[in-house]
């Protein structure tokens, strides 16, 4: 549990300025780009602008790691017990798929307020002015007065959508490229393996996962202000109608960019406690 907490929170860390950037430029419009954003957060807010609300999800990181991975092994588990195989055996590339989806989903019902919270901290942008959450507990309480204990689930059904292809994504990329990277004989990846297959699945997954990440971050923030959509439907139609349909490609550079230094160090930390645990 602590190597997951703390390899958790460090890759927390390592992306959460790259996600702050990504969140802001897939929400706000009066970005023309990237590096405008990037420009524009440290004039404004100083480098502690980049770690904006990072307190919560470095608090609970380890919660959403052990739910996604432990749902993905019970899983695989599962389903070699259905289709009667040893299971020592390689599991199947569906089984590792559908495992892969059902952690995905499931991690979205623990992590969604987290990840909602982690969003409007993110995009308070204006430093002269008194802000409207003071900070991660006091956002969770003003959205529980204003919104109901729902508001808290704003924006997860789109979240369901954006994790369940991506972490099936993330987890058969992974398992395919440590089959292809692994020598013929060796029982067990290693580590030059694990980095690459770890942080190349990262990236497959947010490529996948983009589309949504824009839509989900879109209505996590409907309602901090005037409401504008209706819901998943609407905030696509409305969004694609008014920016085309390069709008669902917002922040993908730099998903992919964070993507890899992040998962690298989580797979190297999952398949050392496989180790352990064997």
């Amino acid at each position: 549990y602590l190597e997951i907490f703390f390899t958790g929170g460090l890759g927390v860390a390592v992306g959460y300025p790259l996600d702050t950037i990504k969140v802001r430029i897939q929400t706000q419009k009066k970005y023309s780009g990237v590096w405008d954003c990037i420009r524009s957060t440290y004039q404004t807010e100083k480098v502690s602008g980049f770690f904006k609300g990072m307190s919560l999800p470095f608090a609970t990181v380890s919660i959403g790691s052990s739910v996604a991975f432990g749902t993905y092994r019970n899983c695989l588990h599962l389903l070699s017990r259905l289709r009667c195989t040893n299971p020592e055996t390689k599991p199947a590339k569906m089984d590792i798929f559908l495992s892969g989806y059902v952690a995905g989903a499931i991690q979205v019902l623990v992590m969604s307020p987290t990840d909602l919270i982690k969003v409007r901290l993110q995009t308070q942008t204006h430093s002269h002015q008194t802000p409207k959450y003071r900070g991660p507990i006091h956002c969770l309480m003003t959205i529980i007065q204003e919104e109901g204990f729902c508001g808290l689930y704003k924006g997860s059904t789109a979240l369901i959508f954006r994790d369940g292809p991506s972490f099936a994504t993330y987890f058969l990329s992974y398992a395919i490229l440590c089959e292809y990277l692994t020598p013929t004989g060796q029982t067990s990846p290693d580590v030059l393996t694990v980095i690459t297959s770890g942080g190349c699945a990262g990236m497959a997954a947010w490529t996948i996962g983009t589309p949504m990440d824009v839509i989900k971050s879109r209505l996590q923030l409907d309602g901090v202000g005037q409401r504008r959509y209706k819901g998943v439907i609407h905030c696509i139609t409305e969004s694609a109608t008014q920016e085309g349909l390069t709008v669902f490609f917002k922040g993908l550079g730099l998903n992919c960019l964070r993507a890899f230094p992040v998962n690298m160090v989580v797979f190297v930390s999952y398949e050392t406690v496989l180790k352990i645990i064997r």
